[in-house]
């Protein structure tokens, strides 16, 4: 066999190897993203349950939905946040796709930073966590309306956070040269996640702040 046909032959093997990685990479990527949905189906349990203690819990003595009364100009900034951090999110996505590493960096690096500023947000302005920089907020002992503010932002804010540490790592991992456009499927699914916790946050903010009437709750 000529040289010629050694080195095609070769070339051919390689080729054939390459595939067979990438539709293995396929293959497994598909199945675990079926699992992560199951997982955000599970969630959604926990999720559907809050809001309907807050639709059970939150009514007058009448019957008619009310709301504590709270400050709505932190409410909707936190929300512009969180909503700015799912495009840088979504913006991290699509250049690993395109092989942008720089941009894909740094858009992880300000989703990240976006998601620090929402926990902040939420812990000293919503939750009171410094009463010298503001007053009058609620406590989870004022009755249902801080239990169930509490229970829902406290669990969104422990999925931001577990949301940020992720983005930090594949940020991370992508320094170190990991990723690329046709193997990326830690990004995804990091992307995937903090989407979900977005969207999770556009239904828990007018069921805090704007459904029903405000109640005085202090």
């Amino acid at each position: 066999m000529s040289a010629a046909a050694l080195g095609h032959k070769a070339e051919h093997g390689h080729g054939a190897g390459h595939a067979d990685s990438q539709a293995d990479y396929l293959e497994k990527t598909r199945r675990n993203r079926l699992g992560m949905w199951l997982f955000f189906v599970s969630e959604a349990f926990l999720f559907i349950g809050l809001l309907a203690a807050r639709f059970y819990l939150w009514v007058d003595e009448s019957g008619e939905m009310v709301r504590p009364d709270l400050a709505q100009v932190p409410g909707l900034a936190v929300t512009v946040i969180l909503l700015l951090s799912s495009y840088f999110m979504n913006r991290a996505e699509i250049s690993i796709a395109n092989n942008k590493r720089r941009d894909f960096l740094t858009s992880l690096i300000i989703t990240a930073i976006l998601g620090t500023a929402f926990l902040v947000g939420v812990i000293v302005w919503e939750w009171g966590m410094f009463p010298s920089i503001v007053e009058g907020h609620l406590k989870p002992s004022d009755g249902v309306f801080g239990a169930v503010v509490f229970a829902m932002t406290g669990m969104h804010a422990l999925h931001v956070l577990s949301g940020s540490v992720l983005i930090l790592n594949v940020w991370w991992l992508g320094r170190k040269g990991h990723f690329s456009p046709e193997q990326h499927w830690g990004v995804e699914a990091v992307a995937i996640y903090w989407h979900y916790v977005d969207l999770v946050w556009i239904f828990f903010y007018p069921a805090i702040y704007l459904i029903g009437h405000a109640y005085g709750a202090h």
